[in-house]
């Protein structure tokens, strides 16, 4: 602690005599919600860090240039202490909003700012890191050849993920979005693996569960939850996912470590976007979604990468569908970034065929790229009869058994065994020795 007291003290020492103490002070002349309209500070960049003080109460807010305007700024707020009000002082601190964290953050649920928010405490040797971080340059990725397992059959045979692939899980509310991203968590307890876990706009109940659901596996000693709760300030929200990235690509560049992060999820972070540039005066774009809200998502997903150094992130963000459509704004877009979606279908929740994979709709555009030469055997060859199963069963769903041909009837029970075998319960992952074994019988 004496250590960190000390570092600031010789910062701020520093920055006097070097004359960087001098501050660009505005006035707050309108108040909405989170947003902050402040008259001066006409030095101000986009994204400068921010306070809001009053004479006698001291800091009330804290946030960072949204918007630079000619004869003002607005400032988007990232925490509030107190009511604003108009009239307080904007304090421009001259340096770029960041993001803090502590590599003892493994195993807690925290937030962009260097909290443990389990236990409401401060982490101590804090790192600082811009919230957004370069991408990889083109000339430092790798091929995505090596697999990545989630322990669910249905994922690992026939839309397998790799090691630095960006695949997209797509569905309809309650149909178990967020137990994919538990499962393959979970299954990550002997692969080396760093998980980090993103949640935007859920609430702490929520993120509770999960902490105690992978906490109960094991999970957690190898797992960060970066949260950013449904009741904190919406740049927080749009922040995090960046923030949660930065992490990533720290560990993936220092240490060459594998790392998968789970985005969940997309669609919330959308709106978060959506709500901040309508305040902000921004001129909207389709849906009423800001203009480069493709760019938003797009300089976020590609940070998944191969790197040549060895290690890799992979990307499982998670968007939310309405009644079963994948052709809206942000699903289409997010669609046209990643490497594959996993479409999961309500109809087939309903009936109890979990995961709810839609084995039809599904794709990885890498495929047999990062398979073994038996799982694409067996791939191949049970993907056919899968998908012709599926088909003739939305022909002849409503029709009586007794009445179709002895052929038709044996190709719907063989269909049907096949996908009773993809079924398959929460937190029970299989290897790929089970997954063979289990379809090359079958298969005879």
């Amino acid at each position: 602690m004496n250590n960190y007291i000390n570092k600031i003290v010789d910062g701020k020492v520093s920055q006097i005599n070097e004359g960087n103490n001098i501050r660009e002070v505005g006035r707050v002349r309108k108040v909405q919600t989170y947003m902050v309209e402040v008259s001066g500070m006409t030095g101000a960049a986009y994204f400068d860090k921010v306070v809001i003080e009053r004479p006698g109460k001291g800091e009330v807010a804290e946030g960072y240039v949204d918007r630079v305007e000619r004869n003002g700024v607005m400032v988007a707020l990232t925490n509030k202490y107190d009511e604003l009000l108009i009239g307080d002082e904007a304090v421009g601190t001259g340096a770029a909003f960041s993001m803090q964290y502590s590599e003892d953050s493994i195993g807690h649920v925290i937030d962009m700012f260097g909290n443990d928010r389990l236990n409401n405490k401060r982490f101590t040797d804090l790192l600082e890191f811009p919230v957004e971080s370069e991408n990889t340059p083109i000339m430092e990725r790798g091929e995505v050849k090596r697999p990545f397992h989630t322990g669910i059959t249905g994922i690992d045979l026939m839309y397998p993920i790799g090691r630095g692939q960006r695949q997209l899980i797509i569905g309809d509310k309650k149909t178990g979005k967020t137990q994919i991203l538990l499962d393959a968590i979970a299954n990550q307890r002997e692969e080396n693996m760093l998980c980090i876990y993103c949640a935007v706009g859920k609430t702490k109940k929520e993120v509770k569960e999960i902490y105690a659901d992978l906490l109960r596996r094991g999970a957690m000693n190898y797992t960060i939850i970066i949260a950013a709760f449904n009741d904190e300030c919406p740049p927080t929200m749009r922040n995090t996912p960046y923030a949660a990235m930065t992490i990533a690509q720290h560990y993936m560049l220092t240490q060459a470590r594998d790392v998968l992060i789970c985005i969940d999820d997309l669609k919330r972070h959308a709106d978060v976007c959506r709500e901040i540039a309508l305040l902000s005066g921004k001129v909207p774009g389709r849906d009423a979604y800001p203009p480069d809200i493709f760019y938003a998502h797009s300089r976020l997903l590609e940070k998944g990468c191969q790197h040549l150094n060895g290690g890799s992130i992979t990307v499982l963000p998670v968007c939310e569908t309405k009644g079963g459509d994948i052709t809206d704004y942000i699903s289409t877009n997010i669609i046209s970034i990643t490497d594959g979606q996993i479409v999961l279908s309500a109809k087939n929740f309903e009936r109890g065929l979990k995961p709810a994979i839609d084995y039809g709709l599904s794709v990885s555009r890498l495929g047999g790229a990062v398979q073994t030469g038996t799982m694409k055997r067996t791939n191949a060859a049970m993907r056919r009869e899968l998908l012709s199963y599926l088909e003739t069963r939305e022909v002849y769903e409503l029709t009586n058994e007794n009445e179709l041909g002895q052929e038709l009837q044996k190709k719907l029970k063989r269909g049907a065994e096949i996908l009773s075998k993809l079924v398959q319960p929460k937190y029970s992952p299989r290897s790929e020795d089970r997954i063979v074994a289990d379809f090359s019988e079958l298969m005879k």
